[in-house]
């Protein structure tokens, strides 16, 4: 086991290095490097590049639960959306009277549907502080009192995946209805700055993309630091003999409870940083099919690593970019294919790949 542990800590090392390093490069190729050098980086490509983090944190989240808990959580896009929301809504606060409608209290689409005035739900996100912690707290609230019904009730399995794909699907439902207040099936956009910053400038967009980076290298050290103390441990006992770990007098509920809510609220962080380097936030990221995506960017770089889901979450997001772009009907077979091949083939991944050419 401490050989594994090793490994894993120095895989970590080179990634955060490769990381690092990336936080150096990309915002001297965009803000220092003409326009006419061929090593110039667009703020199109650092926005992207921006987007592929936020999708690395959500991928890591996700392992955390899969990986160590044996959770398959079919709905955490759910977690990703409602933290994304939470950063909209601030983003709508700061439009002001700059909106089409040019009112100074209501978000656009809010006077388009004769609001009379600003939903009780919305007080308190004209402040960016406020609205960080409802960026955790939303999805982290979710994640305990659904955790705490499904695991007393214990809950597992596959009927535990569904009922996590059944609450995403529930919500994507609900937000698309005009009477939540959260702009229906336009959801959220046409945000303008974020903290007196405006979000077209060059110099926003690479800080938002080195919050991306920073967020994915302090999420895989707190996430290592969980799975390799004695938490991480009896997270393992309980995803491989729960009964058996039950039996012996530890509170399995309790457990899976603190990390279920620890990863919602990772990928509620992940849903923040999304959103501004988006420009927008609508009920079809509640999507299953999203969450299910998710699952196969954890799978194709390795479960139970960590740095695996980052690394897969990396790849499949880039290969779709290319592949939607040239062939975009091609792209949700390839998908699939992938995850058959990787199933069959690479039961343990990318990251397994690379162990066996190194042994």
């Amino acid at each position: 086991m401490r050989g594994v542990n090793g490994q894993l800590e120095r895989m970590d090392k080179v990634l955060i290095g490769l990381l690092a390093g990336a936080a150096v490069l990309v915002p001297v190729g965009n803000l220092l490097i003409g326009a006419d050098n061929p090593l110039h980086i667009s703020s199109y490509t650092v926005s992207l590049l921006g987007k592929y983090l936020c999708l690395a944190l959500l991928a890591l989240s996700a392992d955390l639960v899969w990986g160590y808990l044996g959770i398959l959580s079919l709905g955490h896009g759910a977690f990703f959306t409602l933290g994304g929301y939470a950063m909209g809504m601030y983003l709508m606060r700061q439009i002001g009277d700059r909106g089409v409608y040019a009112h100074p209290e209501l978000p656009d689409f809010m006077v388009f549907l004769n609001w009379q005035e600003l939903p009780w739900f919305w007080y308190g996100f004209d402040h960016l502080a406020f609205a960080l912690v409802m960026v955790v707290v939303v999805p982290g609230v979710l994640a305990y009192v659904f955790g705490l019904l499904a695991f007393r009730s214990r809950v597992g399995g596959v009927y535990l995946s569904i009922m996590t794909q059944a609450l995403t699907y529930a919500l994507m439902l609900a937000f698309f209805r005009n009477e939540m207040g959260f702009g229906g099936n336009n959801g959220l956009t046409d945000f303008k700055d974020i903290a007196g910053f405006a979000l077209t400038d060059d110099s926003t967009r690479v800080v938002l993309f080195l919050l991306s980076i920073s967020a994915v290298i302090g999420g895989l050290l707190l996430c290592r630091r969980i799975v390799n103390s004695r938490l991480g441990k009896l997270a393992i006992a309980i995803r491989d003999a729960e009964s058996r770990s039950r039996f012996m007098g530890y509170n399995t509920v309790s457990l899976k409870l603190f990390i279920f809510v620890l990863s919602a609220a990772i990928a509620g962080v992940a849903g923040a940083l999304y959103v501004p380097q988006v420009g927008i936030i609508n009920p079809g990221e509640f999507s299953p099919l999203n969450s299910i995506e998710l699952i196969i960017w954890v799978a194709v770089g390795g479960r139970a690593t960590l740095y695996g889901a980052i690394i897969g979450a990396l790849v499949v997001n880039y290969s779709k970019t290319v592949l939607t772009g040239v062939l975009p009907e091609v792209w949700l077979f390839a998908l699939g294919a992938l995850f058959v091949l990787v199933t069959l083939y690479l039961p343990n991944g990318l990251v397994g790949l690379l162990r066996r050419v190194r042994a």
